[in-house]
């Protein structure tokens, strides 16, 4: 499991797109799952969890684009 100390979106993508499975958690967001190298929603998802998800996933889409 990997801590984040701070929520920077491009950092936090750059580390699921490399291991595609596993877990993370982000001090003062929370702790996240991620498969197939995309952020998953907790089970007991809260509006910052929503946001956090949303930012990373699109962090994670520009850099697959960017390889492209």
């Amino acid at each position: 499991m990997r801590q984040f100390k701070r929520y920077i979106p491009s950092m936090i993508a750059k580390h699921i797109s490399r291991l595609f499975k596993g877990r993370i958690y982000i001090y003062g967001v929370g702790g996240f799952e991620f498969d197939n190298g995309k952020l998953i929603l907790p089970a007991k998802a809260e509006p910052r969890h929503f946001q956090a998800v949303k930012e990373v996933n699109q962090e994670i889409m520009k850099l697959r684009c960017a390889y492209i």
